[in-house]
C-alpha cells in the first residue's frame, strides 16, 4: 500500500502562517504535523523590563485578540502585586473581554470557515446553491452583511478602550477609564444594532430569548423545524447544511478538552489570588478527559519541547520555564518530521494532550458542578453523548455563544455604578503572578515571574498553541494534529477537508510564534509559501 506524503505551506485563511504535512493511504491521513513557522520572541522580549511593560507589549502579539492579552497581563500583575479591584473594574475588564470575543464570531464564521462550504467538493449536495449564495467570499449575499456586523461589538470595547486593537486600559488595580452615563447608553444602542440588524433577522431568525430555550439536540431540532424563519436563518442553514455535506464526520480530534474560564465576577475577585480564581469565574474553568471533570490548575501545566525547534530541555511548568533557545538556520533547513518541526511548543494538561476553545468552553458550561453564579447550560453534553465531537460540533459551539455573550455584556453594562471607583492604585513588589482567560480561539495564560522590580521570567500560552502544538515528548499528538488522522481528502490536488478541520479550531499563529530580530543580520529560517 502507497504512502503519499502532502505538504500544504501555507494553509490559507488562518492567523498567520501555518503549513500542515500530512502522510495518506488510500486517501486517508494516517499522520499529521502541524508547523508553526514563525518564532516567537515576546518572552526574550520582555525578560528585564519594567512589570507593566507586558500591558504595552502582549496586546501586540495579535491584532484580533489583543484584548485577550491584556486580560491576562494585567491580572497576572493583580495577583503578583496583591491588589484590590472593584466591582465597576472587573465588569469593564468583562465587557472589553467579552465585546471582542462577540465580534470574533461572525467574522470567523464568514470570512475564515463558511466560505469552504462553497467550495465544489461540495457541487453535487441539494443544499450547495444556497450555501453558494450566501456564504462565497466577498459575493455570498450574507457575507459582507456578516463581517459588517462584525464590526460593532468592538466599538464597546473602543468606548472604553479608547481603541481596539491594541488597547492598554486595563492595569493593576483596575482599569483607566471614567464611563459616563453617556457611554453606557451608546453601549446599549450598538448592542441593539447589533442584535436587530443581524444577530435576530440573520442569524437567528427569531428572538434571542427563544433561542435561549434550547436544552437539547432535539430541542435545537424542534427549532430548526418549527417555522421557515428558523429554517432559512443563516444558523439553520448551518445545521442543515452542516450535517449534509459530512462536516459530523471529520475532524473528531482528541476528545479531552480544557479552558481556563473567564468572566470574574463582580462581588467575587475583589482580592485576586491564583488560587480564589476558579471560584469566582462566571463561565467556568476545568478540564474534561473524555469523562470524567477535573479542577484547572495552572500547576498542572507543562511545556515540551522534544519537537520543537529549541534547544532540548525537560518538559517545565511556565513558571520555572525559561524561554528556549532557538536551534540555528543551518539545522532548520531541512525539516524532520519525526524529529523537530515546529517553533510552537507542545503544552500538555495532568500529561494530556487536550484541545482548546469554544467547544472546550461549552462542555464546561454543562458541568453539573458548576456554581449557581456560574454559566450552566446542559446542550452540548447532550450533543456530545449524541454526535461525538467533530468539525460540525466544534463550530456550533462557537456559534451558540453568541447569544448568551450579547445578553452577558447588556446586563454587565446595566451594573456599573458610575459613582462607584474603578481604580484602587497597588502597591509595587516582587512576586509571581497569573492571568488567564477564554479568547475567542480558547484557554489564554500568561505568567510573571518579577525579581528585583523587573520581569525575571514571561510566559504566555495561547489558544493556539494548545491546539497546533506538535508531538510532545511521548510522541503523542496535538489537537489539530489528532483531529486529522483518519481524515479522508477526495482532492489531493485540492484538500479542502484539511483546511475546513484547521479552521474549525480557528487557528491562530501570530499569538503561537513571532519573529524576533536579534540584530544578528543571520537569517533565521527560510519559508516555503
Amino acid at each position: 500500500m502507497a504512502t503519499k506524503e502532502l505538504n500544504i505551506s501555507p494553509v490559507g485563511r488562518v492567523e498567520g502562517d501555518l503549513d500542515v504535512n500530512v502522510f495518506m493511504e488510500n486517501g486517508v491521513v494516517t499522520r499529521a504535523n502541524t508547523q508553526a513557522s514563525m518564532f516567537r520572541g515576546f518572552e526574550i522580549i520582555l525578560r528585564g523590563k519594567d512589570p507593566q511593560a507586558g500591558l504595552i507589549v502582549t496586546p501586540r502579539a495579535c491584532g484580533i485578540c489583543g484584548g485577550s492579552h491584556l486580560y491576562c497581563a494585567s491580572s497576572a500583575l493583580d495577583t503578583a502585586w496583591k491588589t484590590q479591584l472593584s466591582p465597576n473594574a472587573l465588569l469593564l475588564r468583562a465587557i472589553g473581554q467579552g465585546s471582542e470575543s462577540l465580534q470574533s464570531v461572525p467574522r470567523w464564521f464568514y470570512a475564515i470557515f463558511a466560505t469552504d462550504l462553497a467550495n465544489k467538493k461540495f457541487a453535487n449536495k441539494p443544499l450547495y446553491a444556497e450555501v453558494a449564495k450566501r456564504w462565497s467570499a466577498y459575493v455570498g449575499t450574507s457575507f459582507q452583511q456578516g463581517l459588517t456586523a462584525s464590526g460593532r461589538p468592538v466599538e464597546i470595547y473602543a468606548i472604553f478602550g479608547g481603541q481596539w486593537p491594541h488597547s492598554s486600559y486595563m492595569v493593576p488595580g483596575g482599569v483607566m477609564c471614567a464611563p459616563t452615563l453617556k457611554d453606557i447608553t451608546r453601549s446599549h444602542a450598538i448592542l441593539n444594532q447589533f442584535k436587530n440588524d443581524w444577530l435576530e433577522p440573520m442569524w437567528l431568525g427569531c428572538s434571542i430569548e427563544r433561542y435561549m430555550q434550547i436544552k437539547s439536540w432535539d430541542d435545537m431540532m424542534v427549532w430548526l423545524n418549527e417555522n421557515e424563519s428558523h429554517k432559512n436563518s443563516d444558523l439553520g442553514l448551518y445545521l442543515r447544511a452542516g450535517i449534509e455535506f459530512g462536516l459530523d464526520k471529520m475532524g473528531q480530534g482528541l476528545g479531552k478538552y480544557i479552558a481556563s474560564g473567564t468572566y470574574l465576577h463582580k462581588d467575587r475577585y475583589n482580592n485576586p489570588t491564583i488560587e480564589g480564581r476558579n471560584q469566582a469565574l462566571i463561565q467556568a474553568s476545568g478540564f474534561f478527559d473524555g469523562k470524567d471533570y477535573h479542577a484547572y490548575d495552572p500547576y498542572q501545566i507543562m511545556e515540551h519541547v522534544k519537537h520543537s525547534w529549541y534547544q532540548n530541555a525537560p518538559a517545565a511548568n511556565p513558571f520555572d520555564e525559561v524561554a528556549p533557545v532557538p536551534l540555528k538556520s543551518s539545522i532548520l533547513e531541512n525539516t524532520n518530521f519525526a524529529d523537530k518541526y515546529s517553533w510552537a511548543k507542545a503544552p500538555r494538561f495532568m500529561n494530556q494532550a487536550v484541545e482548546a476553545g469554544p467547544l472546550a468552553r461549552v462542555i464546561m458550561n454543562a458541568n453539573p458542578a458548576n456554581l449557581p453564579h456560574q454559566i450552566q447550560d446542559p446542550l452540548f453534553a447532550d450533543i456530545m453523548k449524541k454526535m461525538g465531537p467533530s468539525v460540525f460540533v466544534r463550530c456550533l459551539a462557537r456559534l451558540h455563544e453568541m447569544t448568551r455573550l450579547y445578553m452577558n455584556l447588556n446586563d454587565w453594562l446595566s451594573q456599573i455604578r458610575l459613582d462607584d471607583e474603578f481604580y484602587i492604585k497597588p502597591v509595587e513588589r516582587d512576586g509571581r503572578g497569573f492571568g488567564a482567560t477564554e479568547a475567542a480561539r480558547g484557554a489564554l495564560a500568561h505568567w510573571i515571574d518579577i525579581q528585583d522590580g523587573v520581569i525575571k521570567n514571561y510566559q504566555i500560552i495561547a489558544p493556539t498553541t494548545w491546539n497546533v502544538g506538535p508531538k510532545d515528548e511521548n510522541d503523542n499528538p496535538g489537537a489539530i494534529e489528532a483531529a486529522l488522522t483518519g481524515l479522508e481528502i477526495e482532492d489531493e490536488n485540492d484538500p479542502v477537508e484539511v483546511g475546513l478541520v484547521a479552521r474549525s479550531f480557528d487557528s491562530c499563529l501570530v499569538c503561537t510564534v513571532h519573529a524576533h530580530d536579534n540584530k544578528s543580520g543571520k537569517e533565521l529560517v527560510r519559508f516555503k509559501l
